[in-house]
């Protein structure tokens, strides 16, 4: 394993951080301690939740994916050999998250305590490392959306507002650092020129989706990642494992995340025809190299400058253990010229 600096703090995380999405849907309790055991042996240190979790959010499992990790932190007591990073959500959008708080859950002061208390609590922990928005309070181009929805007059809390409530997080010892989630390159200008402007805690991370489906954060996000050292937390590296080939063809294998009838089905960011035929290709590529698709897809994830750690879940101690072997995959120009002529010929079909 390899350790990266958390943005600007110092704080080092594993290069591979473990996801925890499916913990609760996917993952029984013990499933998930058995991979955040597994996790520690393999020197992963960075341990990713958030208290929607998990996905998608349904009322009667909400919580459980804290709940899952803190029972695991209870039973071992390794607090101090992990780095713990949780995200608050924002405003419910189409009453998907009309369970939490009541649907209520802007940034603000009293939703922000609400969620960090109730967060700590499922957790069985006293602080997190890392404390994350999982997306903005206002309405903008993320999620997959890729046109800015232009809402005038919309209500909102203002970023300085809500930076202001993590920095007396920050004060109080419930939090070390804070970060963005889901964000545009607009709001992580303004998360920096506020903590600038009112000498307020900076953000050292954004977790955005990044693979070879999705390199929009080349395109200005990166730049922040390189001037400001707020670096990205790269989540779906592997496009829910479409990237492994498993579902092309229409193949439908049993029990994977997006099969007819699990609990991710709905989920067709990356179903498009052009995603298709670029994970066709990666594929090919991958096999014609005599590697696996998965490794060549998160080895070039991690080899990116502005990627602090690549979010990986796993619905198998198998699927970590190969995830985990992307470490070991060095990507020579000839392969990553390869990779960019793909990405050339069908860029970004899963925004």
């Amino acid at each position: 394993m390899n350790y990266r600096p958390l943005g600007h703090s110092d704080i080092q995380v594993s290069a591979i951080g473990l996801g925890s999405m499916t913990f609760g849907h996917q993952n029984s309790e013990a499933d998930a301690h058995q991979q955040l055991d597994y996790a520690l042996e393999q020197g992963i240190n960075f341990i990713d939740t958030a208290e929607m979790y998990p996905t998608p959010s349904r009322a009667e499992t909400w919580g459980s994916t804290e709940r899952f990790i803190g029972s695991w932190l209870a039973k071992r007591g390794r607090r101090a050999d992990i780095v713990l990073a949780s995200k608050a959500v924002g405003p419910s959008r189409n009453g998907a998250q009309a369970h939490i708080r009541h649907g209520q859950s802007h940034h603000d002061g009293k939703n922000l305590r609400e969620a960090i208390q109730g967060s700590l609590q499922r957790l069985q922990t006293d602080y997190l490392d890392l404390y994350q928005l999982h997306w903005p309070d206002r309405s903008t181009n993320f999620f997959g959306v890729r046109d800015y929805p232009w809402q005038e007059h919309e209500e909102g809390v203002a970023i300085e507002e809500t930076l202001a409530v993590l920095a007396d997080l920050v004060k109080e010892g419930l939090v070390r650092h804070i970060g963005v989630s889901n964000e545009t390159p607009w709001g992580v200008a303004q998360f920096l020129k506020a903590s600038e402007r009112l000498a307020l805690p900076r953000i050292v991370s954004i977790q955005n989706p990044y693979s070879l489906l999705n390199r929009l954060y080349e395109v200005g996000l990166a730049e922040f990642s390189h001037h400001e050292g707020v670096g990205l937390l790269a989540y779906s590296p592997l496009a829910f494992g479409v990237l492994s080939g498993k579902y092309l063809d229409g193949a439908q294998p049993a029990g994977a995340r997006l099969t007819p009838g699990g609990p991710y089905a709905r989920f067709n960011r990356y179903a498009s025809a052009e995603a298709a035929v670029a994970v066709r290709a990666y594929v090919e590529l991958a096999h014609s190299r005599g590697l696996s698709p998965v490794q060549l897809a998160l080895a070039f994830v991690l080899s990116r400058p502005f990627v602090t750690s690549a979010l990986t879940g796993a619905t198998s101690l198998s699927q970590l253990q190969e995830n985990l072997g992307s470490l070991q995959l060095s990507l020579d120009e000839e392969l990553l010229a390869a990779v960019q002529a793909i990405h050339d010929r069908v860029p970004n079909p899963s925004p």
